[in-house]
């Protein structure tokens, strides 16, 4: 099963930003979009629930110190995935 990926504006916003201070990182968050979409719990991504006042997100790895929170949601009938931040451990948490 194949999930949408649904971007927020803050996601796309804080995408742009870190893509323009480290272009090298497109890659790597290209690949992760592609693995989320088609499986979100892949063991590369590290998925895990979060708790407090993300306790409906989840979060995944991009790479070193970067992390996309997320969560599940239906769109137009079918399973989709809201993302809704892109940043380090600090900005996202």
């Amino acid at each position: 099963m194949t999930f949408v990926l649904l971007r927020s504006n803050a996601f796309i916003r804080n995408a742009r930003k870190i893509i323009r201070k480290q272009p090298e990182l497109a890659g790597n968050l290209q690949d992760t979009l592609e693995l989320l979409s088609l499986d979100p719990f892949q063991p590369r991504l590290k998925t895990h629930k979060l708790k407090g006042e993300l306790k409906d997100s989840y979060a995944c790895t991009v790479g070193y110190d970067l992390r996309i929170i997320f969560k599940f949601v239906e769109y137009e009938q079918t399973q989709a995935i809201l993302l809704e931040a892109i940043g380090t451990h600090d900005e996202v948490y």
